[in-house]
This record gives structure tokens, sequence and C-alpha cells, in this order.
């Protein structure tokens, strides 16, 4: 009961927004009070179930407690990133996401793995009004001393030039950061409008090589294949321009299947790459049940009639003409809060994720969004392009620091020739990502066990 308690209170206070998203359209208003007390109720569940099985444990020595609860937390955490297609959003790790010091640690440990020894670090000072004996004290001192070690590993690593260097490009990469209001998913007579206030943020130069980056779905009226009808409105682009856009894909076949996808286009509106998105939104994207749910009148949110389908590969983007030299890892939205999912490959050298937080309202959500880009920076050690609609814009370098950034109260762009890279893997990207965190459980267990055994 006192974990499940304390499990609601905490994701009702930082996932509030989830309910702004059901404003929008008057027919689903009526599911906002089972948004705002059914999900936080579910997602308590992985608080109260360790906190259960921590009372299996309580005639143990205290130190052997705390590493056993650090462990049944950050394990049930971990399970949480993964079931019912996984919702990894506000991991205790993350209330270290201003202080990039610590957090570079990610670098080696990744998200799932320094959120065990995050939770293990706010947990030891109970030790000092738990402990029988002096041996617990000097261990856990002992610990702690390591944890706060990472401070100084943060330090030394944000300012050791030799690990990062620049790689110009042969143009420009010019980042929209829109403000067009969320309603046009319900009115779609003011596209042009829309495509026309893109290209005025764009402003292209026909004589420099650009890579353009426009948000997720700002076009959502028009279909991937349609898109051609708007060919004369990009006359002001040239053959050394190419577009990112976020748009709809309908795929004629026995289903008509709908993918909310980033495709990549020449000045002409030729299709040179597209990727389908992988991880949709329960709920927001596709309605699980549907054939049942739908029978009382559920349907996803972002769309009207029918769910999105998803991808199944993630493959790399290679950009190589004009001067560029770029194999980007796409990401739609939030398929960036999925550490260590994101790909199994290392042959990319940027990642660029579009998005649309209008879902979020004027709340927390955006920033809780946009701060998962700066984690999935330091464990790929790759720099991040993001580009958002109604949200947060940035370009991230691979140790987390952000070098440019725009909140969409108004439109913006940012503009950048130079990227950052690693002159060397992540141990995190190197060795199987979260098999790390595998790796700490080990170490966990086989500690708990020799503590045990010594009795000390």
């Amino acid at each position: 009961m006192y974990g499940w308690l304390f499990g609601f209170g905490y994701f009702v206070s930082s996932l509030y927004w989830i309910s702004i998203s059901l404003t929008f359209d008057s027919q689903l208003k009526v599911l906002i009070p089972i948004s705002i007390i059914l999900i936080p109720s579910f997602l308590a569940l992985f608080i109260a179930l360790p906190v259960f099985l921590l009372s299996y444990f309580l005639k143990l020595n205290n130190l052997i407690l705390i590493l056993i609860f650090s462990l049944l937390l950050a394990f049930f955490e971990f399970i949480r990133g993964f079931v019912l297609t996984g919702f990894p959003w506000n991991l205790f790790i993350y209330s270290f996401s201003e202080n990039l010091l610590f957090i570079q640690m990610l670098s080696v440990f990744g998200t799932y793995g320094l959120n065990l020894l995050c939770i293990n670090f706010f947990l030891l000072p109970s030790i000092l009004f738990l402990y029988k004996t002096r041996s617990e004290v000097i261990f856990s001192s002992f610990l702690f001393i390591i944890f706060l070690s990472f401070f100084l590993i943060g330090n030394s690593r944000l300012k050791d030039a030799s690990i990062v260097s620049s790689f110009d490009q042969g143009g420009l990469i010019k980042t929209i950061s829109s403000k067009v209001e969320i309603n046009r998913f319900y009115n779609f007579d003011n596209e042009e409008d829309i495509i026309n206030q893109l290209i005025g943020l764009s402003n292209p130069d026909k004589d420099v090589p650009t890579i353009f980056i426009w948000p997720e779905g700002v076009i959502t009226s028009t279909y991937l294949n349609d898109i051609s009808k708007y060919k004369d409105l990009f006359e002001v682009f040239s053959d050394k321009h190419l577009i990112i856009i976020g748009i709809n894909d309908l795929v004629l076949d026995e289903q008509n299947k709908i993918h909310n996808s980033l495709a990549l286009f020449d000045n002409q509106l030729n299709l040179k790459s597209l990727y389908y998105k992988n991880k949709l939104v329960p709920f927001g994207e596709f309605l699980p049940l549907e054939s049942l749910l739908s029978k009382i009148g559920l349907r996803s949110v972002a769309y009207n009639y029918q769910s999105f389908s998803r991808g199944i590969d993630r493959d790399i983007i290679k950009i190589k003409n004009n001067g560029f030299n770029l194999n980007i890892l796409p990401l739609i939205c939030y398929e960036i809060i999925y550490s260590g999912k994101l790909t199994k490959t290392n042959n990319f050298n940027l990642i660029i994720n579009i998005s649309e937080d209008g879902w979020f309202g004027k709340s927390i959500g955006p920033s809780q969004h946009f701060t998962h880009s700066i984690f999935r920076a330091i464990e790929e050690g790759k720099s991040v392009i993001r580009s958002s609609n109604n949200g947060i814009s940035a370009i991230i370098g691979p140790k987390g620091k952000v070098i440019k950034i725009h909140e969409s109260t108004e439109g913006g762009v940012l503009i950048t020739k130079k990227l950052e890279k690693l002159n060397k893997l992540t141990i995190f990207s190197s060795y199987g990502r979260n098999n790390i965190f595998f790796y700490l459980v080990v170490i966990y267990i086989s500690l708990i066990f020799f503590l045990k055994r010594t009795g000390r």
C-alpha cells in the first residue's frame, strides 16, 4: 500500500499532461478523469511490487536491504520500459537531468544501469539511521564515495577536448522549430499556409547546399503519394537542397495501412529515403485491442478513424551528396525515450528526432520529452538534432551539451555547419547497450550473497 501510494503520487504529479492531449477533441474529454487516475494507478504497481517483495527480506542486514531494494526497484523500472510496448518515462535517474557532470556516466552504464546506481545513491544515507554495526557505515561510506566520484569523472570528461572532434559538412543544416496549432489535425483547410510558413522559416538560399529538417506531422491532410501537388511551392529550393519532412503514408493493400513516416525529399519532391515509425504511442497513435475497444467508441487520439501501423526496421539514412557525408539514425517523436533500443548498429554519426509536442499543451511534458534527447546523445556518443513543433528544438553534442536551442513559443530556425563526434565509441554502445544493466545486476546479486555469507 505504501509503495503504491508513493507511486501514484509520483506519476499523477509528473504525467498529468496526458489528460491535456484529450482536450483537443470533444469526444475524448470524457476520458480525462480516467487518464488522470487509471494510468498513474497502473504505473504505481511498478513501485508497489518491489516494496512488497522487500518485505520478504526484512530480517537481513540493513546494508543488504538497501542493495536488495535498489536492485528490485531498478529492475521493475527496467520492466516498465518494455511491458505493453514500454513507457520508460521519469525514471529516477532523470532527477539528475540538469546535472551534466553526473550523467556523463550514461556513456558507461546507460540509463537503466545508472538508474540502479542512482537509486542506491539516494538510499545510502539512510544507513546513518538504521545501522547496527560499524562495518555497515564503513562499507556504505565507501559506496557513497564511489558515487560521488562520478561527478569528478564527469567533470574530467566534459573538459577533455581530445575525446571529441568536429566534422564539417559541405553545407548547412537548418532545423525548423515551428508553432503550428494542434487543431490542424481536425481542420485541413489551411495546409498550404502551413507549408508556406515552414518554407518561410527555412529561407532557402539556392546557392548553398542545405539539409532542411521539418517537424513531425505538420502536413496532416496530405499523404506521401500526393505531396507532389505542392511541387510549385517548393520551387524556391534548388538541386543543392534536401528536405526532411514528417508526413503520413497511406499504403493501399488489403488493410489500407497508414504509417507515421520521416521522408527525405529533393527539391522536386522526389522521395530519396523513407522511414516508418517503429514505436507507436498506445491510444495516441494506435488503439490496443482495436477490434474490441472501437465498438464502444474509443479511437486513437492523433488520428480520426483508424490506428497507425508500425514499421519493422530502422535503417540508417545515408546522405552523400553536395559535400554531405551523413549516416542518420531517424527517430520520430517519443522513439527517443527508449534507451538501448534505438539500433543494433553503430554505423551512424547523427541522430535526427522530429517531434510534435503540441499534445502536451503548456505543461512540463515538452521539457521531460526533450531531456531524453540529452540522455540518448551521451549514451550513444552521437550528436542529436531535434526538430519540434510546439516544443523544444535543439542541437545537442555527443556529451549531452546543448549547443543551440529554441523553444517553440514562436517559429524559429537553428543553423549549423559543424557537428561533433566522439573519437571512439562509448562503452555503453560498444558492449551491447542494455547488457550493461544486466552486468550490474549480476554484480549486485554477487555482492549481496558475499555480504550475507560473511555476515558483515
